[in-house]
């Protein structure tokens, strides 16, 4: 896997994957940021939700439950030291659904979190990751 990052002309990153995409960051304003993208530690809370809500979805899918959307809310506290590395991230999945089976629900994520989900077992080195869910009936 590679990745290729560039410095734009308004001082802002290019990041571009082996697969063709491109995503914008920046740094704060209180670092001379413009807030033209995303900060690079909020990628990597993207990139964790990502991950394992794909693996969420795939699991639920072959458990035949059905639903009719699926969020994370992701809060995360980082360590007032430098490297502010994150301590603590909790995932709040919300799952919207007509009839789900809860137990379903908690084995997918668990799934993810202990077994499939690559960055969640990178970060977990150095962060307490928990999680926990709500169904939403539509």
């Amino acid at each position: 896997m590679q990745a290729t990052l560039r410095l734009k002309d308004d001082d802002s990153i290019e990041g571009r994957t082996q697969s063709g995409h491109s995503v914008v960051m920046d740094r704060s304003p209180d670092v001379g940021g413009q807030n033209l993208g995303a900060r690079p530690m909020e990628m990597m809370l993207l990139s964790l939700g990502g991950c394992t809500m794909i693996d969420v979805i795939l699991i639920l899918r072959k458990s035949r439950q059905v639903f009719s959307d699926i969020r994370i809310e992701i809060d995360a506290e980082r360590a007032e030291d430098i490297p502010q590395v994150f301590t603590k991230i909790h995932l709040h999945f919300v799952v919207t659904a007509a009839d789900i089976d809860p137990k379903r629900v908690e084995r997918a994520i668990n799934l993810s979190a202990e077994k499939y989900c690559s960055a969640s077992r990178m970060l977990e080195s150095v962060a307490e990751i928990t999680h926990d869910f709500e169904i939403l009936t539509g």
